[in-house]
């Protein structure tokens, strides 16, 4: 029987990307010893992050 996992994950998201962006991917995989699902969801952090400075950059500016 598989172990218990404390943030289990059962969602599945999939896209379609071109030769060149898979290309890519590929090149960040090896550099990095990741995997996509974890270079995804590392690139949806720093996307969360810089919307977050965005949205409180434009509170003060108001």
């Amino acid at each position: 029987m598989g172990k218990m996992r404390e943030n289990p994950r059962y969602n599945v998201i999939s896209m379609r990307i071109s030769d060149e962006e898979r290309d890519r991917l590929q090149a960040i995989m090896e550099a990095t010893h990741k995997s996509v699902s974890d270079i995804m969801r590392e690139a949806m952090e720093l996307f969360s992050v810089q919307l977050e400075q965005s949205q409180s950059t434009d509170q003060k500016a108001a």
